[in-house]
């Protein structure tokens, strides 16, 4: 069977890829800090040595509208287009052409309806920055095959945020039941507070400084009942307005969740404060911190630590 090698959950930040083009005399005061943090990120998915890459995101209304939207949806196409014009304007994303892995995607089409959760998919998906920046950000050689996962956290009526985290849950199991040798690394992407177009947008930090605060303790710590206990539908219009796609992280929290469901401690956290927003980084082994032997193979040594971090809920 496949393995889980890691859950990844970050923001998508739209202009990082460009503000680490810039030559370094007109970079804004903050990148340095911000690249730092994403490279040390980056090592941690680097470290695990995945095969393949299950994408959490979701569309910008790029492909998705109100004509037909589905709640949770599956890429299954041999590959895929990525980044539409306005983000190359407006952004200076690159496009792309991304692998699928359409074995696993079929797995999951069929294993999630057996379990409850009727999934729409798409054979001709093209996929936005909800997906591409986390790539850019953690593997940017885009050289591993891809199955896009798609969530509506735009156009009501939403999932109530219990289902993302069942989803993630159910994600987790999925995978790991998918007939393979191939290493797994599940990445998915979402916001803490966040105001688009609002009063709020360009503040000198996110729109709710106490919600950010909350939520990076909920995700870091894995407390997703506490989390499930203060966020609904209608509390998530007070942080900003579009801070609904805290789900997305909701649903990774599902994703790490251990074997009884019981949430994890994030083996690695890191906050950078933007002008305008708080962006987040988690990653979490299922197995264990990977280590490495001196001709760079990952080690198994961590088994222990393994056993240790499913008893007491993780270290942080």
């Amino acid at each position: 069977m496949a393995e889980l090698a890691a859950v990844i959950a970050s923001t998508h930040h739209p202009f990082y890829y460009k503000t680490s083009q810039l030559p370094p005399k007109d970079r804004p005061p903050f990148a340095e800090e911000w690249i730092t943090k994403i490279e040390r990120f980056r090592q941690t998915l680097t470290a695990a040595e995945p095969d393949v890459l299950v994408m959490v995101g979701s569309d910008h209304f790029h492909q998705l509208w109100l004509d037909n939207m589905p709640q949770f949806l599956v890429g299954k196409a041999p590959f895929f287009d990525a980044n539409w014009y306005n983000e190359e304007r407006e952004f200076g994303l690159p496009r792309m052409l991304l692998r699928g892995e359409e074995d696993l995607a079929a797995h999951i089409l069929r294993d999630g309806l057996d379990r409850g959760f009727d999934l729409a998919f798409s054979n001709e998906l093209r996929i936005d920055h909800s997906i591409t920046c986390p790539i850019i950000t953690l593997r940017p050689q885009a050289d591993l095959p891809i199955v896009p996962v798609y969530t509506n956290i735009f156009a009501p009526p939403l999932p109530q945020p219990r289902r993302f985290v069942q989803l993630g849950r159910a994600i987790r199991e999925m995978v790991e039941s998918w007939e393979s040798d191939q290493r797994v690394a599940v990445i998915g992407t979402g916001h803490l507070s966040l105001e688009l177009g609002g009063p709020r947008q360009f503040g000198e930090h996110g729109p709710d400084p106490e919600f950010d605060r909350k939520a990076v303790d909920w995700i870091a710590s894995g407390d997703i009942d506490s989390c499930l206990a203060e966020v609904s539908l209608e509390s998530l219009h007070a942080p900003g307005n579009a801070t609904h796609g805290f789900m997305d992280f909701m649903l990774m929290m599902g994703v790490a969740a251990n074997r009884a469901g019981e949430g994890q401690k994030a083996d690695h956290v890191e906050t950078v404060d933007l002008f305008h927003t708080m962006e987040a980084y988690f990653t979490w082994y299922p197995d264990g911190v990977p280590e490495r032997e001196p001709d760079g193979r990952l080690s198994s040594a961590a088994s222990s630590a393994s056993e240790e971090r499913s008893e007491s809920g993780g270290e942080q």
